[in-house]
């Protein structure tokens, strides 16, 4: 067997999400069928996040291993050529080591939030960024996001349905910038709870609008009533997926 590693860019517009499931066409489903058009073999297909329906991906890694060494330009090309059709492209493909695993191996793993803080509707942007026609306090956001650094027990900013065994995480950066009408979050951990990153930018853009919302007070609530909305998963992307080494 040999281990092949991807990068994937991808529209979740339209997709249910990373993972397989008989909903819809997902990212996985539809990688594992082109690999499967193009050299008949079922193979199941490891990511480095799981993202959910609406997301999108600049370069999610993933992983899967084949019976047949093959060239990894021809995997890319032959993959990408059954994906034509589909909101996924693979845009690189090299054979890696058979301790490599795209969600085990990774260190820390990079999201950005776009929010498109203008009072005219989204047109050329529609379901890539969470339109918010009321001014925002920019200032304000960037002030409450540096409490939301550090390790702490993110319990108020995580899904009902998560099944992390704690709720303890540490976000390593938060960053926020204003490009235009454009205000982007960026988060980086090692591992996030299912709807983190969308809770923490939708308590950060409710505190922006002005609503009385206070980071120490969501943390120590342990409860989901007390933080804010969960922001769209039109304005997330999965950025990229750091590894120890240059090898991986």
């Amino acid at each position: 067997m040999v281990r092949y590693k991807i990068n994937v860019e991808y529209d979740g517009t339209d997709l249910i999400g990373w993972q397989e499931n008989i909903q819809g066409p997902s990212v996985q489903s539809l990688l594992q069928d082109a690999i499967f058009k193009f050299c008949g073999e079922r193979v199941v297909v490891y990511s480095a996040g799981r993202t959910d329906a609406g997301v999108h991906a600049l370069s999610m890694v993933a992983h899967f291993d084949l019976e047949k060494d093959t060239v990894p330009e021809t995997i890319m090309r032959a993959m990408n050529f059954y994906l034509i059709n589909d909101p996924v492209s693979v845009l690189n493909c090299e054979k890696v080591s058979d301790d490599f695993h795209s969600r085990f191996s990774c260190v820390k793993r990079n999201y950005k939030y776009v929010v498109l803080n203008r009072a005219a509707p989204v047109v050329l942007q529609r379901n890539r960024v969470w339109w918010v026609p009321q001014k925002l306090d920019v200032e304000k956001i960037k002030i409450a996001a540096q409490k939301l650094i550090g390790k702490h027990d993110f319990t108020s900013f995580r899904a009902a349905q998560c099944q992390s065994k704690s709720p303890i995480k540490t976000l390593d950066s938060c960053t926020i910038t204003q490009n235009a009408d454009e205000i982007i979050f960026e988060f980086s951990a090692r591992s996030f709870l299912h709807h983190q990153v969308r809770n923490m930018v939708g308590t950060l853009v409710e505190i922006g609008m002005g609503k009385d919302l206070d980071i120490d007070k969501i943390f120590d609530a342990k409860n989901r009533s007390a933080a804010g909305i969960n922001a769209p998963a039109s304005g997330l992307y999965f950025v990229r997926a750091d590894y120890a080494t240059d090898d991986d």
